[in-house]
């Protein structure tokens, strides 16, 4: 049996942090059962007892997973880094020659026995904001020594940008710009900075003009850009996403009322955003905004208060790229961006994105949690010091 006061009295870190988590798991269950209806129907199985019971099961694992990661001292997690980098290289590489396509982009792969399948760049993510955020705190005292620090920290951003981006390139780019950020806020010089972004403008244009995507990429920009010049296939999810954000109104629809979920490729991932101002209207689109601009406010406060620079360094990295990632696919919905694989961090349908997505705010919450309990250990210690001043 689960002793819930027990656990409750456990858990720790930003209180409002974790009622943006179950906030956004609510919204999640409600928006992928309305948004898996139709391919419910279309397979012939039952969403309530399939789809959204699959879903439901991760949703409460990632709460799990967050709980977890949360417990452990996020110091440890310098270490698990090292780790997580020696199995990501090779198994970034193993995606791309032997991985499961998807619209022609290898990002899959599957575990053996088990038969689960994961996208790799999700623990790539991971794996690198964690190791730069080490490397960084080690290197303080020599963070401007080219071969002993810097070269280390750039061949690790540059080598897993290529990796991620010739299959998932929007992934790609917002890894690299909290990488971006991660060395502005780690002291790296500015002339290093330039080098690192150099080093990325290069390797981004071989993607884009000679990589395997290449003509997926341009026909994406091309639509975004022009898309009275292209053919209806070419901006079809946009248009679709631009009816449902049209029809929803101020107030939407209503819950399960959704009609561009029949129409859009992926109403439960990558378009979700747009079915939940379809079916909440302008406010419910608002109000998934306002959650995330408070999740980023409060994570920054976390940042600033953190005693260590690793754990400030870890906290930055991991809450710039859930949000970034989350403005990404609402930008991509309300037809600011052009169409990527992004999916809305918590919300969309996906299992082992949302259980990466939960370690990541687990950590960020491990790190809270040290933050509370340093500054109650200070008090602690002024209140003994007062105490023979009073007697």
């Amino acid at each position: 049996m689960f002793n819930i006061n027990a656990i409750l009295e456990r858990t720790k870190g930003d209180r409002w942090i974790w009622l943006i988590i179950i906030m956004l798991s609510l919204i999640s269950i409600m928006a992928v059962y309305s948004a898996t209806g139709t391919i419910a129907n279309k397979k012939g199985i039952s969403v309530e007892r399939y789809l959204l019971f699959k879903h439901v099961i991760f949703v409460f694992l990632g709460i799990g997973m967050i709980y977890i990661s949360h417990l452990l001292d996020y110091k440890y997690y310098a270490g698990i880094s090292k780790i997580l980098m020696i199995i990501t290289l090779p198994l970034l590489l193993y995606t791309l020659v032997f991985g499961g396509q998807i619209n022609g982009a290898a990002r899959w792969v599957q575990v053996p026995v088990i038969g689960l399948t994961f996208q790799t760049s999700d623990l790539a993510k991971l794996a690198l904001i964690t190791f730069l955020a080490r490397m960084l705190t080690k290197k303080q005292e020599n963070i401007k020594d080219v071969k002993n620090s810097f070269v280390p920290i750039m061949g690790s951003v540059c080598v897993v940008f290529i990796l991620i981006a010739l299959a998932n390139l929007s992934t790609a780019l917002m890894l690299f710009g909290v990488s971006i950020l991660l060395l502005i806020i780690g002291r790296i010089s500015i002339k290093q900075i330039l080098v690192v972004c150099a080093g990325g403008i290069v390797l981004l244009t071989f993607v884009i003009f000679l990589g395997p995507r290449r003509e997926t990429y341009k026909s994406r920009i091309n639509a975004f850009m022009h898309p009275e010049l292209q053919h209806s296939d070419k901006t079809y999810q946009a248009d679709q996403a631009k009816i449902a954000l049209a029809t929803g109104g101020v107030f939407g629809k209503g819950p399960g009322n959704s009609t561009q979920r029949n129409f859009l490729p992926h109403p439960y991932s990558d378009f979700i955003f747009a079915i939940i101002i379809e079916e909440y209207g302008t406010v419910g689109g608002l109000a998934i905004v306002v959650l995330y601009l408070v999740l980023l406010y409060r994570c920054v406060r976390i940042v600033t208060r953190s005693p260590k620079a690793f754990g400030a360094l870890l906290a930055a990295g991991l809450s710039f790229s859930l949000t970034i990632q989350a403005f990404a696919n609402m930008a991509v919905a309300v037809g600011l961006g052009p169409v990527t694989g992004v999916p809305l961090p918590l919300v969309s349908m996906g299992g082992t994105s949302m259980i990466f997505t939960s370690i990541a705010f687990g950590i960020i919450l491990s790190v809270s949690r040290d933050i509370e309990e340093h500054s109650t250990h200070k008090q602690e210690k002024v209140i003994v010091g007062e105490i023979p001043a009073m007697a």
